[in-house]
């Protein structure tokens, strides 16, 4: 196995502590004799176990070993992977050393295991050539990345040589990208230091639609327009969705990027006390071949927060433009976002007339900032009915409508007010007891 490894040009600056180098390196000492068989035996182990936990972790199932190599090929950030993400493979000198790279990774996907086996006396690689769960759980991992994963390594496992097996992984990078981003829809970050910035993916992002949030159509339509125009690579504008509190403006964002995943559309999470990073964040991911969202929810400042300066700056205004490639959208229960008071607006004249101050300035210009603004009202009462219902009927819910209103405004009247998220509240409380379900 580590002849084969050594052959790799494009994909060989795996960390030596990954799987596949390990195993590499125990088939080395095992030829060599330079540690006991016992040794090795134990290693072996190790590498079987880390194999099995990304089973766990990504519902892989039947072939593990192809599948571990699958999920190295699609997440392996190098040139040639990051330049097939951005403009496709086309017809450079380096697609030579990537087919050789293919040539050893076809070598590794049918690699025989039956020798170590025998040496070692282990049969652990024929189990996990062919494994069988014991329970899959879509819960228990990422869904997405676990389907995208096991549907092409069937494929690679069947490719009929280097050209086929060429074309389908420059396939993928075309259609999902490479790394973390080709896989996953969201992601949030934390710091390392002054200038580092590490990105995670969100593993158990919401799988909401935009028909699962009731009514409030005109916003929709707005948010649907503005992010179609940008992921079609037209002009937008960054968003900023305001008004009262639990009527589905996060709700509205989430869906939207479930919406357009498929077309390259993610978002990054990012809060307030992070404001700091995000010049760093977008440095990361400018060049990258998606459409970012940089979503920041609850959006509001008081006084003596001074946060903001660092988002108008990156928003509009900072002598870096903002790139192309990412949008701004926030939610808040302000318009305004900043907390006003009466002292901003102390400079009076004699005849009544108020000129706000260069301070209320400063702060109205960061709401300004965000061309398409969106308001999501609190419904109304027939609003706020219909919501219960038309929720009760997709549930399986049968109590009558008459039935259904009347434990509705008895529970919104202790659980604050009318709103979207109250109606939701009421209908899971409802669906948590059997008697209200269809049988």
């Amino acid at each position: 196995m580590y002849r084969i490894i050594s052959r790799l040009l494009i994909y060989g600056s795996m960390p030596a502590d990954s799987i596949l180098m390990q195993l590499g390196d125990i088939f080395r000492r095992l030829e060599d004799d330079s540690q006991t068989r016992e040794e090795l035996r134990t290693r072996v182990f190790t590498q079987i176990k880390r194999l099995l936990q990304l089973a766990t972790d990504y519902g892989f199932d039947e072939n593990l070993w192809q599948n571990y190599l699958t999920y190295l090929l699609i997440t392996d950030e190098n040139p040639f992977s990051l330049t097939c993400e951005k403009v496709g493979a086309g017809d450079g000198s380096v697609n030579h050393f990537a087919l050789g790279d293919f040539r050893a990774f076809m070598d590794l996907f049918h690699f025989d295991f039956t020798g170590i086996e025998r040496e070692l006396d282990i049969d652990c690689f024929s189990l996990i050539t062919h494994y069988r769960a014991i329970v899959k759980k879509e819960r228990m991992y990422n869904k997405n990345v676990s389907e995208k994963v096991r549907t092409l390594s069937r494929r690679l496992a069947c490719a009929a040589g280097e050209q086929e097996f060429f074309r389908l992984v420059t396939g993928f990078y075309r259609d999902y990208g490479v790394g973390m981003f080709g896989l996953n829809k969201a992601f949030r970050i934390a710091s390392k230091g002054e200038e580092e910035v590490s990105i995670f993916p969100i593993n158990n992002m919401d799988a909401v639609t935009l028909d699962d949030l009731i009514g409030y159509e005109h916003q929709k339509n707005q948010l649907i327009a503005n992010t179609l125009a940008f992921v079609e690579g037209r002009s937008a504008n960054n968003a900023l969705l305001y008004g009262d509190a639990g009527t589905g403006k996060s709700t509205s964002i989430k869906a939207i990027v479930n919406e357009f995943y498929d077309r390259g559309l993610r978002m990054i999470e990012i809060y307030k006390h992070q404001f700091k990073d995000l010049s760093n964040v977008i440095a990361r991911i400018k060049n990258r071949g998606y459409r970012f969202i940089i979503y920041m929810d609850d959006l509001s400042f008081e006084e003596f927060e001074i946060e903001y300066k660092f988002l108008k700056a990156v928003i509009e205004g900072g002598v870096e433009t903002r790139p192309d490639n990412i949008l701004i959208y926030a939610t808040s229960n302000r318009r305004h976002l900043i907390r006003e008071t009466w002292n901003d607006r102390n400079d009076m004249e004699h005849g009544d007339d108020v000129h706000r101050s260069d301070t209320l300035e400063e702060k109205l210009s960061l709401a300004s900032r965000f061309g398409c603004s969106i308001c999501y009202l609190k419904p109304s009462r027939q609003e706020f009915n219909d919501m219960v219902i038309k929720l009760a009927r997709r549930r399986g819910l049968t109590l009558s409508d008459e039935e259904l209103l009347k434990e509705a405004n008895r529970w919104e009247l202790r659980h604050g007010g009318i709103s979207g998220r109250t109606a939701a509240q009421f209908i899971n409380y409802l669906a948590g007891n059997p008697q209200h379900t269809a049988v």
